[in-house]
């Protein structure tokens, strides 16, 4: 039973109650009955609007329903059917030209172009690898993944492999020929670099003294100038650094006495309360929302065991250093940080309506997120976020412009509210629905004064795909899904509808995760496509990746190709449109259960640790065993895939349940390391996680929009209450 304060007219779960009152609300010099009074209001009148647009969504959904349900196979016209979502809503008419008028926003957004982190907020230990992964080792990143080849005797051992070390270096030096080229000569033929009469000198082995080809590209020193611990370079508005350390074996092992090149990472990371989190009641709410707070004041820190030793993880300072002319100059330590707040769909029992509901969880959100913020605007902090003065909220799931113009309404009250000036704070928009997809433009201009992101999210996207087109017919395999064409027009669509509304120079153009942490050199190979395609941003899996990521940054200069990519046509709306069913059916039953298997396997991974352990994201190992990042976007995909197949007579109900099972005794040898692991298949009957996992399948067609967060917030509420 939750204890509650009943305060203006809503009642507050009394921990949330208390964390505000004692923890968030000193010293930010507002009155607690305003914002009480406030807050209350604010949840009262969105309840009802954010109601009101849940019901379009489904009255949207149902029609789509009832129109192919009568326009099958060889009854579907395309071009009735774009007139059919014209008809009903579905297709906006489009907004004249435009262009944004976001100030106040952080180079970080808007003119600086690098990798962002997003990690589950509830977790301390991972934020705070996040907030200080802005700067990272490359010698580290490269000795310790794949991206380096364990060939020839280069392969990682417990002890130091001179070989494989001898790889890193090398490496690092080709990428230092590119990011930083001397006028002459390269960066392996260098035995010493000096700062000498206030520029950069480096001593070629044959004794030549070199300066980079762009002198101005060196912008200082740490230590001193007759001996420098590092000196500080800039290359495409990023900064890198070449450390120097006598103590440490590599650098007396380096011809240079070079002992680590760090590179400028994680420029940005979005501190997530949705989609990697499992946060079902206010005692979770309260975890995620005090996270938030410590890392708003630069007190957040964690106690980390690594074998033997016990230390204490806080926030990085920033990095302070001597321009060349010996002036103090500093970098920021840190990624700027977004708070990701929960979409429209979502209800949370930390607060009640004056009707005795639950309130919508993402306006709860938008007021406790943007109240804990006001700590870094006011400077009340040790670190300071925002440069810019600015709150930055990723808002996600949204359903078109006016879901878009309800959360630009909404943080326009909270800003009333917290007293703050007009679009203090800032939107990213999550390009990840398909009425939002296809009305990108309206949902930006709904937002134009605000908005610093735009991001496609492929994963809820292929989810959102499947279930808005459930009654179309049968999907494809998921991995020929990728290969339709919606999905390039999509991403396309993405970056040219950002550069159209002057998004370069001002605001993110974002792309999506890489999946597969352990694998760094397919990493290397392939992500350089995000920068390509004129992202000034994508998504990484680790601070590590984050910093092998940045080197695509330094091989293309993203803002001059966003010119360049502003004139070519437009990708176009009927691609976006074109709904990836199977082009043929005649799969074998062999075909069938391996798709079955494969899809089963993902989702009882996912949810086994979502229901019993609380845990929103991890890295899952799939039916090969090959670790890939997991949240309630891929589970969205794979519950949705079946349930389409299921719904068209691809399989049986009987089929799906034996495929589950099977999976489940899979998934219970893959977690038998787990201490707090509980199987699956000792009793498929009264399994809670097992049964959720079945739900999502077997009711899929029923999920609003298709997304898993209703019954898994329900299947986990059961566990804690039985637990």
């Amino acid at each position: 039973m939750t204890n509650r304060i009943n305060i203006a007219q809503i009642q507050v779960a009394e921990c949330l109650y208390d964390f505000v009152e004692k923890e968030v609300m000193p010293n930010l010099g507002l009155n607690k009955q305003d914002f009480w009074q406030g807050f209350s209001d604010i949840i009262n009148q969105f309840s009802v609007v954010n109601e009101e647009l849940l019901e379009t969504r489904q009255s949207l959904q149902h029609q789509i329903d009832q129109w192919h349900n009568q326009h099958q196979g060889d009854l579907f016209n395309f071009a009735d059917y774009k007139a059919f979502l014209t008809e009903i809503g579905y297709l906006e008419p489009k907004v004249d030209d435009f262009k944004i008028s976001t100030v106040n926003v952080d180079a970080e957004l808007a003119s600086m172009a690098g990798p962002q982190l997003v990690v589950p907020i509830m977790n301390a230990r991972f934020a705070l690898n996040a907030v200080n992964a802005r700067w990272g080792s490359l010698y580290d990143a490269l000795y310790g993944t794949d991206a380096i080849s364990s060939d020839n005797g280069a392969e990682k051992s417990n002890q130091y492999n001179p070989i494989r070390g001898q790889k890193v270096i090398e490496f690092a030096r080709d990428f230092l020929d590119q990011a930083i080229p001397l006028a002459s000569g390269k960066h392996e033929q260098v035995k010493r670099y000096q700062i000498l009469d206030n520029s950069l000198v480096a001593t070629l082995i044959n004794g030549d003294k070199q300066q980079l080809d762009d002198p101005k590209q060196c912008l200082g020193y740490t230590g001193t100038v007759e001996q420098p611990d590092s000196i500080i370079f800039k290359h495409n508005e990023l900064h890198l650094e070449i450390c120097f350390d006598a103590n440490n074996p590599i650098a007396n092992s380096d011809i240079a006495g070079v002992s680590d090149v760090l590179l400028e990472s994680a420029l940005t990371t979005i501190m997530d309360c949705e989609d990697s989190v499992a946060a079902v009641d206010a005692s979770d709410k309260v975890i995620a929302y005090r996270n938030w707070l410590g890392l708003n004041l630069g007190t957040l820190s964690e106690k980390i065991q690594k074998g033997s030793k016990t230390f204490t993880r806080t926030m990085a300072n920033d990095k302070t250093y001597h321009d060349l002319l010996g002036n103090t100059n500093s970098l920021s330590g840190r990624s700027l940080m977004f708070v990701r707040n929960v979409g429209h769909l979502m209800t949370n029992n930390a607060v009640l309506t004056q009707q005795g509901q639950s309130a919508p969880e993402g306006i709860i959100d938008a007021v406790i997120t943007s109240l804990i913020a006001l700590h870094d605007i006011k400077g009340l902090g040790s670190k300071t976020n925002s440069k810019a003065g600015s709150i930055y909220i990723v808002k996600p799931k949204m359903h078109g412009s006016a879901e878009v113009a309800f959360a630009n309404l909404l943080f326009s009250k909270v800003e009333a509210l917290l007293k703050l000036p007009a679009n203090t704070i800032k939107m990213g928009i999550m390009d990840e629905e398909r009425r939002t997809s296809v009305n990108l433009k309206n949902c930006i201009y709904a937002a134009k004064e605000r908005v610093v992101f735009i991001n496609t999210g492929f994963l809820d996207r292929t989810g959102d795909e499947i279930h808005t087109s459930m009654n179309a017919g049968v999907m494809a395999k998921k991995a020929d899904i990728k290969l339709t064409p919606w999905i390039s027009a999509y991403e396309d669509n993405n970056v040219d509808i950002g550069l159209a509304c002057g998004f370069s120079g001002k605001a993110q153009i974002g792309k999506g995760m890489w999946p597969i942490p352990d694998q760094m050199s397919n990493m290397l190979a392939n992500k350089i496509n995000h920068v390509l395609a004129g992202a000034n941003t994508a998504w990484v899996p680790s601070p590590t990746a984050a910093t092998l990521h940045a080197i695509h940054y330094h091989q293309t200069h993203v803002l001059s190709l966003q010119q360049q990519l502003s004139k070519r046509s437009p990708a176009n709306v009927d691609d976006i449109l074109t709904i990836p069913l199977a082009e043929n059916t005649n799969w074998s039953t062999e075909e069938i259960n391996n798709e079955l298997d494969n899809n089963a396997q993902g989702i009882l991974g996912y949810v086994v640790r979502w229901i019993d352990q609380g845990i929103g994201c991890s890295k899952v190992p799939d039916i090969n065993n090959v670790g890939l990042m997991e949240d309630r976007a891929t589970l969205r995909i794979s519950s949705q895939h079946i349930a389409n197949w299921l719904k068209h007579g691809i399989c049986t109900k009987s089929q799906v349940l034996a495929s589950m099972k099977k999976m489940a005794s899979i998934v219970d040898e893959q977690n038998k390391g787990d201490n707090q692991y509980q199987p699956m298949a000792t009793n498929f009957d009264t399994n809670i996680a097992f049964k959720a996992a079945c739900d999502l399948v077997f009711k899929g067609t029923e999920q609003p929009s298709g997304y898993t967060e209703p019954l898994l917030h329900q299947y986990r509420l059961n566990y804690k209450d039985s637990h």
